[in-house]
């Protein structure tokens, strides 16, 4: 892969903050970089048949509620052009994405019932620390990647948290 899409809102601060981080990686792999803004799925559409039509490309989707929201037009289109994606939650992996890495919610939501104690015990939520998520996950879809035509090697395949057979 030589070329990457990176779906992202350009509304959520966040989504501009992901794009940059993956636009400072990007050179070091040498691969080449084209924004596409998610907001509805004309335009989502659009664009990754654009992007498409050119050579040894890829998707990379960043982490929103629109990306959310079109999940399975994203992973439909990914599947249809052949474009690898890699996805920042699980949700998509699951709903036939190539691969996805980001935090693990389940694990968030099972540390924020402690902070939910800790306030129904008296301290005021001003005082409690911000907490960055500290478990992540690696899901990787064998189906979709068969679909491609992509071995994936065992040695990714054995870090994976979740395979999707």
């Amino acid at each position: 892969m030589t070329r990457a899409a990176v779906l992202r809102d350009p509304a959520v601060a966040s989504g501009i903050g992901q794009f940059g981080a993956v636009q400072i990686v990007a050179p070091s792999l040498g691969v080449e970089l084209s924004p596409v803004d998610v907001r509805d799925a004309g335009e989502i559409e659009r664009a990754v048949a654009a992007f498409a039509s050119g050579l040894n490309g890829g998707l990379i989707v960043t982490a929103s509620p629109s990306a959310g929201v079109h999940r399975n037009l994203i992973a439909t289109l990914a599947a249809r052009h052949k474009l690898p994606a890699v996805y920042p939650a699980r949700f998509y992996a699951t709903a036939g994405g190539l691969i996805s890495y980001g935090p693990d919610y389940l694990d968030q939501f099972r540390r924020a019932a402690g902070y939910v104690d800790r306030i129904l015990k008296g301290e005021k939520p001003a005082d409690l620390p911000v907490q960055a998520p500290t478990k992540y996950e690696l899901v990787i879809n064998l189906k979709t990647a068969k679909a491609l035509g992509l071995d994936m090697p065992t040695t990714v395949l054995a870090r994976a948290d979740e395979v999707i057979e």
